[in-house]
């Protein structure tokens, strides 16, 4: 049972894929839903780190001693400064377990 349902998993995501990423396939978006879609992923990765940063113990956390919050808001600080993700990532993942340590 597990095998077929990752099975059709599978089948729906390659297929949802490859009618966007076919160039043969007479399947074009318009304009506004290129737009739309562009959302999508800020959305989704706002949807999983949302939680993890902001909640603790079924509870807002917005204190100082919160190193993730710290930590999130060192990593917008990197990126707006140097523009770089590479960068910003590796920095804001040392500083988040500095402040593990710290805190």
């Amino acid at each position: 049972m597990i095998w077929t349902i990752i099975g059709g998993m599978t089948l729906i995501l390659f297929f949802n894929r490859y009618l966007f990423l076919e160039p043969r396939l007479p399947i074009r978006l318009n304009r506004g839903v290129k737009e739309f879609l562009g959302f999508a992923v800020p959305g989704m990765l706002t949807a999983i780190c949302g939680p993890i940063i902001f909640v603790k113990d079924h509870g807002l956390d917005l204190s100082l001693s919160n190193p993730y919050l710290l930590a999130g808001l060192c990593a917008i600080g990197l990126m707006l400064w140097r523009r770089n993700v590479l960068l910003s990532v590796a920095l804001s993942v040392a500083l988040f377990y500095l402040f593990r340590w710290w805190l």
